[in-house]
């Protein structure tokens, strides 16, 4: 079937639509007859941000419609990778946009900021729906004002914002994904059985070691030793689900039990071939994370650089509520927390070989 002729050529500046984009820029301060020159500036960073968020929004889709299915495969593992790499790769660039809207002082954005009032970043709907899609739980979250963070939404924009807390989130599909995982059990190989002997015997030197280094230092002593007792306390729920569990009840937990496993399984045998891309995957997730509270956090030394103490346009604590995000809004801290629970490369448990090789790629005729 031949292509349709187009009616004129397509050039640059009609495929990008550039004419109209250049028309999106319309100072509060032009209109009023007194521009001030760096709102300009405030203003296309600000429409970058919503044009980069689209972008993520549209990697986010792919990747969970990749998870949706009942087994993921391999081969999708890896496009889902891509996907996610990508995100981080914009957020990246997120986070150095604020370098150039720092060129701008606080004076010259008092010379405009009066007209922004109510407007406020955080009327973003896009920024809201990737927090849903990756999975930011409603109950989590802090107000805005003390009221639910869609309430300063323009009405057409909430359900662009709320309608993923109804959809299952990317959290929602990584943990399906990894309690689905067959590494929790090697016919009849109890790997469990053989990391719980290391762990013991790592933490048993550990305190040999703080005996020994605080032998003459009673409160020293007595305080390092309180801290291995947390250590084992931490360890001791990877070997009790229902300990893990009750901590899942009490909020200190969100992943499942099985998905936990399966991701630190995949965290201390990262080398095995089968297991590098599910790795990177982890890794990009955690990366997801560490950029939006890096983001947030650059961003509340932004405001707290350009207005002090003075509450936001928008009409919040402005710096204050920024900075509690930083730690609330986390999606996938669970990740955050497997390095505690890794033990060197020395000490892990060696897998039998007819187990070392279904980890790896072979051919057998």
């Amino acid at each position: 079937m031949a292509t349709p002729a187009r009616p004129e050529p397509l050039s640059y500046g009609s495929y990008l639509k550039v004419a109209d984009l250049l028309k999106c820029q319309e100072p509060e301060s032009d209109k009023l007859g007194a521009p001030a020159h760096d709102e300009l500036l405030f203003i296309i960073t600000h429409q970058t941000y919503e044009l980069w968020f689209k972008q993520i929004i549209h990697e986010l889709d792919a990747a969970l419609r990749l998870m949706a299915t009942e087994a993921v495969d391999e081969r999708d593992v890896g496009r889902v990778l891509k996907h996610l790499e990508r995100v981080v790769a914009i957020q990246r660039v997120i986070v150095q946009q604020i370098d150039i809207l720092e060129t701008m002082t606080p004076l010259d954005f008092l010379d405009f900021r009066d007209l922004l009032a109510p407007s406020s970043g955080f009327q973003s709907a896009q920024f809201r729906a990737i927090e849903n899609k990756l999975g930011m739980l409603r109950a989590r979250r802090l107000t805005y004002n003390a009221q639910p963070y869609e309430a300063v939404l323009p009405e057409a924009e909430r359900a662009k914002a709320t309608a993923p807390e109804a959809q299952a989130s990317l959290f929602d599909r990584i943990d399906a994904w990894l309690s689905r995982m067959p590494f929790l059990s090697f016919r009849d190989y109890d790997f469990w059985r053989m990391y719980n002997q290391q762990v013991n015997a790592m933490l048993g030197r550990e305190e040999e070691a703080i005996r020994s280094a605080h032998a003459g230092n009673a409160d020293a002593l007595a305080a390092q030793l309180a801290g291995l007792s947390r250590t084992r306390e931490e360890f001791g729920a990877v070997f009790d689900a229902a300990r893990y569990e009750e901590a899942r009840r009490q909020g200190q937990r969100r992943l499942s039990y099985p998905a936990f496993l399966s991701a630190l399984m995949i965290s201390l045998y990262r080398d095995e071939p089968i297991l590098q891309t599910p790795f990177r995957l982890l890794t990009a997730l955690i990366d997801i994370d560490e950029n939006l509270s890096l983001w947030r956090y650059r961003h509340m030394l932004m405001v707290s650089r350009m207005i002090g103490a003075r509450i936001g346009t928008g009409g919040s604590a402005g710096q204050d509520y920024l900075k509690r995000t930083v730690d609330a809004h986390r999606v996938f801290q669970d990740l955050f927390s497997l390095s505690t629970y890794l033990l060197p490369r020395s000490a892990l448990p060696p897998l039998p070989p007819q187990v070392a090789g279904e980890l790896g790629f072979r051919y057998a005729p």
